[in-house]
């Protein structure tokens, strides 16, 4: 059953829902029905207010960011074909030149049609250049002719080198045999060797004197075979030491030159041999007269003899052996 409403159509009964609606009004606002304008009929027509449009900013948001991830996925693969292709230009230059443009193509095919017409053309300058590339193999000639003359030239040098590595092996292995052959010599004997140098440097000692002299027992003692060694290994020039020997029995003790000879030869003497003798007095520079007149002086003031024993003790063979002519010439010169 419906009550008539003095401003409109009938009204429905009570809703709950409304009322619910309306409980929660403040101040005892007058209940309104859910989708029914304010100052508007139950049954009339409410306009629709407009709607906001909440989805165009995100839409906008969203568009932006795919046309960002387009700009990139196209920078990333421009650079990846970048690279390939660069890549593929320095492996495979043939690849790149094929690569190149349908225009360079062309161009290319256009440049070798000129080249073949004109090749017949450019043969003349070739064989114009032939007596010039005949004198090249001429001159290349000369001057093969010339490290070959050069190569004959250094073969004697070559030659030369081998036989001075062959000095140097020999010299090397002298010196090898001759360390070796030391270190085999036992001490007594490069002892002897030692002393043998003192005496035939310093003495001017015969080879037999040094022998004597090594193994007396008033001496150095050794065993002959040791001062055997030593006589046959040191370096000494007897000429010269038999004239060194000569030259102090001359100025030193004013001997004659017979005298000297005897005394160098003697076994109780020097003991040089008779040839390195005579080698001493025919090369030492003396003056026997003045060798006589001073062995004369010696017997006169020390001994007091006259001039006649003068003269025999000079000329004796026994005595000085000096010439009659020398002793003459001392006791003259008294």
């Amino acid at each position: 059953m419906t009550t008539m409403d003095p401003q409109g159509p009938n009204r429905p009964h009570h809703d709950p829902a409304s009322a619910e609606q309306n409980v929660g009004t403040d101040q005892g606002a007058a209940p309104q029905q859910p989708g029914v304008a304010y100052g508007t009929a139950p049954d009339q027509a409410v306009p629709g207010s407009p709607k906001k449009k909440r989805g165009k900013g995100m839409f906008i948001a969203l568009g932006c960011g795919l046309i960002i991830l387009v700009f990139v996925l196209i920078a990333g693969c421009s650079a990846i074909f970048a690279l390939s292709g660069s890549d593929d230009d320095a492996g495979d230059p043939a690849a790149s030149h094929e690569a190149a443009g349908p225009e360079e193509a062309e161009q290319e095919e256009a440049a070798a049609e000129e080249g073949d017409g004109e090749g017949v053309p450019a043969e003349e300058p070739a064989e114009e250049e032939a007596p010039g590339q005949e004198d090249a193999p001429v001159q290349e000639d000369a001057a093969a002719e010339e490290p070959a003359e050069d190569a004959a030239a250094e073969e004697p040098a070559e030659d030369e080198v081998p036989a001075e590595e062959d000095t140097g092996v020999s010299a090397s292995e002298e010196g090898t045999d001759e360390s070796a052959s030391d270190s085999d010599v036992p001490a007594e004997h490069r002892s002897a060797l030692s002393q043998a140098e003192t005496y035939a440097e310093t003495m001017y000692m015969s080879k037999q004197g040094i022998f004597d002299q090594l193994v007396s027992e008033y001496g150095g003692q050794f065993s002959e075979e040791a001062a055997q060694y030593a006589v046959d290994t040191v370096d000494a020039d007897w000429d010269q030491n038999a004239l060194e020997s000569a030259e102090v029995y001359s100025d030193m003790m004013h001997m004659s030159k017979q005298g000297i000879f005897e005394q160098l030869t003697s076994e109780y003497g020097d003991q040089f041999t008779e040839d390195q003798a005579q080698y001493a007095v025919d090369t030492i520079d003396a003056d026997w007269n003045q060798n006589a007149l001073e062995s004369a002086k010696v017997y006169q003031d020390e001994m007091a003899m006259s001039p006649d024993a003068i003269r025999d003790q000079l000329s004796s063979d026994y005595g000085d052996q000096f010439t009659e002519d020398q002793a003459q010439y001392a006791v003259d010169n008294l």
